[in-house]
């Protein structure tokens, strides 16, 4: 699976992500990898340091109008997602 990279508009170091960036890149990866919608999502965790870690989340998404909830772990690397993990919730 391809890496999606922050896009902020300005360029920035890895170390300079904050968690909003994080989330930011994790809904752009949910919409362009699975044409998901997030309704809402809420960090549980986060052990991403200088762009590189995992970030795991609870959060609804909307499919064609549909939605459910899952918890997803996103691992990050140099910025970058490069896995994602997902439990079905409801």
């Amino acid at each position: 699976m391809a890496a999606v990279h922050l896009t902020t508009g300005v360029t920035q170091m890895s170390d300079d992500l904050t968690q909003d960036d994080l989330i930011e890149a994790a809904k752009a990866y949910l919409k362009s990898h699975y044409g998901e919608d997030t309704v809402r999502m809420d960090v549980l965790s986060n052990t991403v340091s200088t762009g590189t870690g995992e970030m795991n989340v609870e959060c609804t998404v909307s499919v064609h109008g549909s939605q459910s909830d899952w918890n997803k772990t996103f691992t990050f690397r140099d910025g970058e997602i490069v896995d994602m993990r997902a439990r079905f919730l409801r």
